[in-house]
């Protein structure tokens, strides 16, 4: 019966997730670009120059969590199961 069952959804065709998931994913998806967001900037126009805003706490440690964050989200939006009643 589950081999049955298995070849039905196969030929029913459609997307991997549901809408849930992809929401998630999205979610994810812009978290992550805001950690990236959050990393830029911090040069110098002149070599020369030492520029310390490099070092600076949103670049070293609110940037990665950010992106760490939102891999995590991106893990829980593959793994989500919009069926499962709760």
């Amino acid at each position: 019966m589950g081999e049955k069952k298995r070849k039905e959804e196969a030929r029913k065709g459609g997307f991997i997730f549901e809408k849930k998931n992809y929401r998630f994913m999205l979610i994810g998806a812009a978290v992550i670009a805001l950690g990236f967001i959050l990393m830029v900037g911090g040069g110098s126009d002149d070599p020369n120059v030492f520029n310390p805003d490099i070092y600076s706490w949103r670049r070293i440690r609110l940037a990665p969590a950010f992106i760490l964050i939102g891999f995590g989200i991106e893990v829980y939006a593959i793994l989500l199961n919009p069926n499962k009643e709760d």
